[in-house]
């Protein structure tokens, strides 16, 4: 439903949904679809028929609809101008036909406890589901598609028989998927939230999310215009909310009436309409395969995004587009297929990506009703991570700025370079060098190599550079490369290093990690195998339980109370030589797997003593060993504990438990959560995308009310305001990008026209703190164009 200009990319990598008339590779014509069956009526099968029909009018087309032409469900859909210029080149009657009926408008408000804000520049098209059916049936028909209404399609084996090529365009329940169930390997994902489709008889004159407090919780209402005298009404709850309500014992007419009852406001006093409303739930589709022989998914058959984010309408068109175009491509059938899915299957995943933040965003709403009012709907205009704060900016920078000044930003001053305070640390930005494993030390005393590193990126802007991380011991090291902090001669080599990043880098502070590997040490350097069990020399492992990471690794030995005594001298004796060496900030490495993150994880804690089993004994060795570094730790300066907030593997760290972890840290006096993921089990399975973690800090930050550390491919100065200013995290850790660019920082603040004391260059680097010339640019101007012998002459 949500899909804006410059903000949901739809094909290829990224941009403008292709054209479907290319032909670089003409069909070999035995190979060529000539009869053509399209199972469903909706848009994207309707679509699909009439770009296939127009490129060829000698193919037999068929579509084949249950319902009568003007059945429909719904009442409005929105479209982005990039879709609408998809359609624009591929056949530009149908978008004549449709720009003549459509409505446009740019804001969109947002209204929370009686107070609306508005932001414009969006651009939205939209006009109603039965005029759109219409264009499209009376295209069909102009062209000579046999449209069949009102009747069953034959089963699809038959079908698949009897025609070249068979389109299901069936919908979310679509029979034709479910007959190739074993083929497709379909994944319904359902959601916590029911929602309604209902109709106003008047236009929002914008796009409304309007909040309703209730006392049987949170409601939400989303509306947008869809012609001069109507508007699409969604209205969408919890499920525990919607029973609470009794919305689960009234029939369509009393839903329909209590919803105008409740968001009387936002309608004017008017009533709402139905249309075969139904509450349901959303479902998230997705396939393992698009294409079965001759038989192919598309629309919400083949994948469904949330309508928060991504109309089902607007992916299903552009699918018909990528279809049709890759059927003139390719010179087979099964070559098309694969280049279709090859192309669309990456965009859709994509946009699923941003459904899932922005439907979880709504599903979990009552989490920021207490947040600023502006910054409230900042949160709610980037929720999908694919509307960012520089996005904002440029569509509206009236609104940005005043969440920017309501956030407490300096004048000029991007979020990321406000500061924040840890203890007796002040940072003077947002910005963290994450730790990053280097495995470069000899016997674990850090080298040149160290100083340059960490010295780098200390010059190069950031408010805090970690350490790899630092072992506690040497049984304690994943290979033999790694640094470590149980000797004296370990703690002069950091000594020096602190040292330079205090002296030439002043304003920059530095942090240890400190760690033991667990089950995942005596593992040969990351570049020469990594996890892969050294050669030779090997030393003995421990753990919680006595589990290897992965067939082949190491079986470590079952830590007994004695060496549980042991390790948790180890860690006070690193942390006082971390204080001996000048570190600002000790972070606890509790994530990855390694030993204390083995304990919090079920997966790896299979103890029946006191220290495994419910979730309270699982945190109880972590929590010692936090105390005791915290006891000899200077109280002035910060500690942070490094989580993995999910070990993406079914019986492991839920994101409940997440939450109750730290707010156990927090309580132990933990000043802020490095909110990671996985690398518990080998066998894990990552929901791998941009930003992809920050949920996770998102709500650890409100739920346990902790301080925290976003990570996970944050890779843009963009995304850290935009994180920052919606208040899901209070500082960004960066990795490869600073491996990439050590003065990222730096950069990123002169991308950012910003000079402040945020982002201070040291005085030998000022002379490049602006981007050098790359080529002339004063070149003369083409002053006349001759285009053929003049004719009066």
């Amino acid at each position: 439903m949500l899909s804006t200009r410059g903000s949901t990319p739809t094909s290829g990598a990224r941009g403008t949904a292709r054209p479907a008339t290319t032909n670089p590779h003409p069909p070999d014509n035995r190979n060529h679809p000539h009869r053509i069956a399209i199972v469903g009526g909706g848009p994207g099968g309707l679509y699909t028929a009439a770009l296939l029909k127009r490129l060829a009018p000698d193919r037999e087309i068929t579509v084949y609809e249950r319902n009568a032409p003007d059945d429909t469900f719904g009442f409005g859909v929105v479209l982005s101008d990039e879709t609408l210029g998809g359609i624009e080149h591929a056949d530009p009657v149908v978008y004549e036909a449709l720009k003549a009926h459509f409505v446009r408008w740019d804001d969109i408000d947002i209204v929370h406890r009686n107070t609306r804000h508005t932001s414009g520049g969006h651009r939205f098209a939209a006009l109603g589901r039965r005029r759109l059916l219409g264009i499209l049936h009376d295209r069909c028909r102009d062209l000579g598609v046999d449209l069949r209404f009102r009747t069953e399609a034959p089963p699809p084996d038959r079908l698949a028989r009897t025609h070249d090529l068979v389109v299901a365009a069936d919908g979310v329940h679509s029979a034709t998927r479910e007959a190739y169930r074993d083929v497709f390997r379909p994944r319904l994902t359902p959601h916590r939230c029911r929602y309604i489709w209902l109709a106003a008889d008047f236009a929002f004159d914008a796009f409304r999310f309007e909040i309703a407090e209730t006392e049987h919780g949170v409601m939400q209402l989303h509306g947008y215009p869809y012609s001069p005298d109507a508007s699409t009404v969604i209205v969408e709850m919890r499920e525990e909310v919607w029973r609470a309500a009794g919305f689960d014992e009234l029939d369509e007419a009393e839903s329909t009436a209590r919803c105008a009852k409740i968001f009387t406001e936002a309608l004017g006093g008017r009533p709402l309409r139905s249309n075969k409303s139904a509450w349901t739930t959303f479902r998230t589709v997705v396939n393992e395969r698009w294409s079965h022989g001759n038989v192919v998914l598309l629309g919400d058959a083949a994948h469904t995004a949330h309508f928060s984010i991504g109309s089902g309408t607007k992916l299903a068109v552009e699918d018909a587009l990528a279809l049709a175009a890759c059927l003139e491509e390719q010179p087979t059938l099964p070559q098309a297929l694969a280049a279709y899915e090859e192309e669309r299957r990456p965009v859709v995943a994509s946009t699923q990506r941003a459904a899932k933040a922005s439907l979880e965003w709504f599903e979990d709403l009552a989490r920021y009703l207490g947040q600023p009012p502006r910054q409230f709907a900042f949160n709610l205009l980037t929720r999908s991570r694919r509307v960012t704060h520089e996005n904002l900016r440029l569509r509206d920078a009236g609104f940005t700025d005043s969440v920017e000044r309501e956030f407490g930003c300096p004048p000029g001053t991007p979020p990321m370079f406000t500061p924040f305070r840890l203890r007796g640390l002040t940072l003077r930005n947002r910005v963290v060098v994450s730790a990053m494993d280097m495995y470069s030390a000899t016997d674990g005393v850090p080298g040149d190599f160290h100083l340059v590193h960490l010295g780098a990126r200390a010059l190069g802007g950031a408010a805090l550079v970690m350490t790899e991380m630092v072992c506690v011991s040497p049984e304690g090291r994943i290979t033999p490369g790694c640094a470590g902090l149980y000797t004296g001669r370990q703690g002069e080599a950091w000594r020096r290093i602190t040292d330079f990043v205090h002296a030439d880098a002043p304003g920059t502070a530095i942090g240890v990690q400190l760690g033991h590997s667990g089950r995942k040490g005596s593992t040969r350097l990351m570049w020469e195998g990594m996890d892969e069990p050294l050669p030779d020399g090997n030393w003995p492992l421990v753990a919680p339980s006595p589990l290897p990471y992965r067939p082949g690794s190491q079986v470590p030995r079952e830590l007994s109370r004695a060496q549980l005594t042991d390790v948790r001298q180890q860690f006070r004796g690193a942390a006082e030589r971390a204080g001996q060496a000048g570190f600002d900030l000790i972070e606890l490495h509790c994530a990855h797997g390694y030993l204390l993150s083995g304990f919090l994880s079920p997966l790896t804690n299979h103890r029946t003593d006191a220290y495994g089993g419910s979730l309270e004994k699982r945190l109880r060795f972590p929590l010692e060993v936090f105390d005791a570094v915290r006891e000899v730790w200077p109280d002035e300066r910060p500690m942070t504990v490094r989580i993995s907030a999910t070990d993406w593997a079914e019986g492991g760290t839920s994101a409940e438990e997440a939450v109750e972890i730290a707010r156990a840290f927090a309580a132990h006096g933990a000043d802020a959560i490095d909110v990671s993921t996985g690398q518990v089990v080998s066998g894990e399975r990552p929901e791998f995308g941009r930003s992809y973690q920050t949920p996770y800090a998102d709500r650890i930050r409100h739920e346990a009310g902790v301080p925290v550390i976003a990570v996970g491919a944050i890779s843009s100065w963009d995304d850290v305001n935009s994180l920052i200013l919606a208040g899901r995290t209070d500082l960004c850790a960066l990795a490869r990008p600073h491996l990439y660019d050590p003065h990222w920082t730096l950069h990123a603040a002169a991308e950012q026209g910003y000079d402040g004391p945020g982002a201070v260059w040291p005085a030998p680097y000022r002379a490049g703190s602006r981007p050098p010339r790359t080529g002339r640019t004063d070149a003369p101007k083409p002053r006349l164009t001759l285009h053929g012998p003049r004719q009066d002459m």
